[in-house]
């Protein structure tokens, strides 16, 4: 059943980004104290944007409430930035739920509201950012040449822009366009320099916040791209680093945020086929929400669950969980959150592969008006595929034609080349079976041109799989020399340092040869010895990393260590060492013989 989890995947996770997640009721109270005690207008409307998207999660009619005192707060305050961030603000709120047409259509409304303003008062920046937000919609509806449009605008107006993350937000939208367009090496291009660029931003407590999200973001999209081609290792791979990157995050939203990458990390298992360690993920992601007090954040894991027993073809599993606490849980808040459709969908899907067709027929018959009314093209045509699926079982060929035409012509007008030709492949069969021998094989050489297409794609994968490893390779030496040319760098600086010390314990001696205050000896050679003992545990503190892999007890408990060792010997070393300078500081024999030898070329050049 690919159609079913396709639809319920998208559904569910669009509302569940790092910046909406948090504790329902504790973390609601917080928000708004934080907004009762907002002096200014600007931190009024941060705490308002703040509030209205976690309550997308938690009371969608209430977040309603705060989006709207959000823009009319902004327009009270005639600040055109203000302005375009509350409708900015409601539309990306209202994006969460994209997959449902009245969501998608007023995101779309509130981005162009924002962007006329910014038109208005040419504001190239924020002209840019809208249009991102703009394209990355239209790739969901679909819609890929007004998404196309819109970020070659956004590309135009951000060219001269120092704003990094808005440029490295450029390629991951660019990367997006060309992968919904089947450009898949573009696409890795793109998010390659989203993650050079992300990478490039200088290391320093200002930046590491801001440096680990963008690096995150670009993780995060080559991990999907590589989990759209079939790379599932590099997929967990970068999915894995993104999930790292949260430490450097430091927000209190993070503990959420790794609940929901957990489950993202079973589904890419589940995608590479190891159930076993899927599930396992899938039970860690509901554990850590457990712990957390967070409800919501149970379905991903509830709904993957679900999937994987779909997956796994064992749709008593299914059933059982469906009527399970967990199952009931998933199926409340599917209504709760306006997606009723889905719930029956999941429903027909067992029964029609548990072959009890009268029971499948219901809930099809309910799922189906409520996706055409409510749920975009994208959305619609799994439905329909699946309905086909449904009466091509039961016999009822015609139906299953009717059904499998409409996601025929949807599939056509949007590129979704993998259900068109499954599509006319059922109906080729179809047609066969009812004796129109003559229109099944129109469809048979419909099939076979979409699979000459499909074959070229999939060329097209295996040549961006094998682009994608020449960039892994090519960035990999890239690193390794990076990592020489620092090593001989060090190394150089290293000998510099030893010679520089060799040099001052030599003028030392000299000095002792000749007669200079005890105190310049003394401030002199403390001076020397302190260099060499601090080059010391220089050294070392390099070399400890191999056995203490960089944490901070170990390396404590090793400095401890060798501090014990060390100061007793540098002071002991000290004192004697200056101690015998200065108290044999009179002219030797050896700085007499050094005295007479210069004086002597001194005065044969007056001479």
């Amino acid at each position: 059943m690919p159609s079913l989890r396709r639809l319920l995947f998208l559904v569910i996770c669009i509302p569940l980004p790092l910046t909406m997640w948090s504790q329902q009721a504790a973390a609601v109270d917080s928000i708004k104290n934080g907004l009762a005690a907002a002096k200014t207008t600007e931190e009024k409307i941060y705490w308002m944007d703040y509030l209205s998207r976690t309550l997308m999660n938690v009371n969608p009619a209430e977040a309603e409430t705060y989006g709207e005192k959000l823009i009319m707060l902004a327009e009270e305050s005639r600040d055109r930035k203000l302005m375009i961030r509350a409708y900015r603000a409601n539309g990306i709120r209202c994006g969460f739920f994209r997959g449902q047409k009245t969501y998608a259509n007023r995101a779309i409304g509130y981005f162009e509201k924002a962007l006329a303003i910014a038109s208005q008062e040419r504001m190239d920046e924020e002209i840019g950012a809208c249009g991102l937000l703009l394209a990355d919609l239209y790739i969901s509806i679909p819609d890929y040449q007004k998404a196309l449009n819109y970020v070659s605008e956004a590309a135009t107006r951000i060219s001269s822009s120092t704003n990094d993350s808005l440029k490295i937000e450029l390629y991951i939208t660019k990367g997006k366009v060309s992968e919904a367009t089947n450009r898949k090496i573009d696409a890795l291009g793109n998010y390659l320099q989203a993650l050079a660029a992300a990478e490039a931003i200088k290391d320093n407590e200002k930046n590491k916040r801001r440096k680990a999200e963008l690096k995150r973001n670009s993780y995060l999209r080559l991990s999907t791209f590589y989990n759209h081609i079939e790379e599932y290792d590099k997929a967990i791979d970068y999915y894995t680093l993104a999930y790292k990157e949260l430490d450097n995050i430091g927000d209190k939203r993070v503990p959420y945020q790794r609940c929901i990458d957990i489950n993202a990390l079973g589904n890419l298992f589940a995608a590479k086929k190891n159930a076993g360690m899927a599930i396992s993920y899938y039970e860690r992601s509901i554990a850590m929400a457990d712990s957390l007090k967070f409800s919501n954040l149970k379905v991903p894991g509830y709904l993957s669950l679900l999937n994987q027993y779909l997956r796994m073809k064992e749709p008593g599993k299914a059933m059982a969980y469906m009527n399970s606490p967990r199952g009931q849980d998933l199926v409340r808040f599917l209504h709760q959150f306006g997606m009723t459709a889905a719930v029956y969908q999941a429903y027909a899907a067992i029964y029609t592969d548990m072959d009890q067709f009268d029971s499948a027929r219901f809930y099809l018959a309910k799922a189906i008006p409520l996706f055409e009314q409510k749920m975009n093209e994208n959305n619609s045509v799994d439905i329909y595929m699946q309905a086909g699926e449904l009466y091509k079982k039961t016999g009822e060929s015609d139906r299953a034609i009717g059904f499998y035409m409409k996601a025929k012509d949807i599939a056509q007008k949007n590129g979704f080349l993998e259900i068109l030709q499954e599509a006319v492949k059922q109906m080729d069969t179809l047609y066969e079976k009812k004796g129109d021998l003559l229109t099944s094989r129109m469809y048979n050489r419909i099939y076979y041109t979409y699979k000459d297409s499909a074959d070229k794609l999939t060329r097209e994968k295996e040549v961006a799989q094998e682009e994608a490893g020449y960039e892994t390779v090519r960035l990999t030496r890239l690193k390794a020399e990076e990592a020489e040319r620092n090593r001989r760098r060090n190394n150089i600086q290293y000998m510099s340092i030893i010679f520089g010390i060799i040099m001052l314990f030599i003028s030392l001696v000299v000095l002792g040869m000749f007669k200079v205050s005890a105190g310049a000896i003394r401030a002199i050679g403390f001076f020397v010895f302190l260099m060499l003992f601090e080059f010391i545990f220089l050294v070392f503190k390099k070399t400890i990393y191999t056995f203490t892999h960089g944490e901070p007890w170990k390396d404590l408990l090793f400095m401890i260590g060798l501090a014990a060792l060390l100061v007793p010997l540098h002071h002991w070393l000290e004192h004697r060492v200056l101690h015998y300078l200065t108290s044999h500081n009179r002219l030797t024999s050896a700085g007499l013989h050094i005295k007479n030898k210069f004086f002597r070329k001194a005065k044969q050049g007056e001479q």
